[in-house]
């Protein structure tokens, strides 16, 4: 009977950690960026939703960096002023 409850638990615990995992999944979307292109385009600081949504994609951004039609943008020295702003290290990919 303690095996099984043994083996009960050990299970329940592997499903919390994975469904744990997956709620913490992103979804790579650089639209989700948008609220960032004023203060990346001119010298206005970062919005608080700018900040969010850059700390929520910032496991993409290496992703970002190595797609040609998005680099130019994640590369620019604009990209980076926003990063440095919002506390979010720019990723050495």
């Amino acid at each position: 009977m303690k095996k099984a409850s043994l083996l009960v638990t050990m299970v329940v615990v592997v499903m919390l950690l994975a469904e744990a995992k997956v709620s913490q999944a992103v979804t790579c979307n650089p639209v989700q960026l948008s609220p960032c292109l004023p203060a990346i385009s001119s010298s206005s600081p970062p919005s608080t939703t700018c900040c969010s949504k850059l700390k929520e994609q910032k496991p993409c951004l290496c992703g970002y960096l190595k797609d040609p039609s998005l680099k130019q943008f994640v590369s620019s020295p604009g990209a980076r002023k926003v990063a440095s702003a919002c506390g979010v290290p720019y990723p050495s990919c």
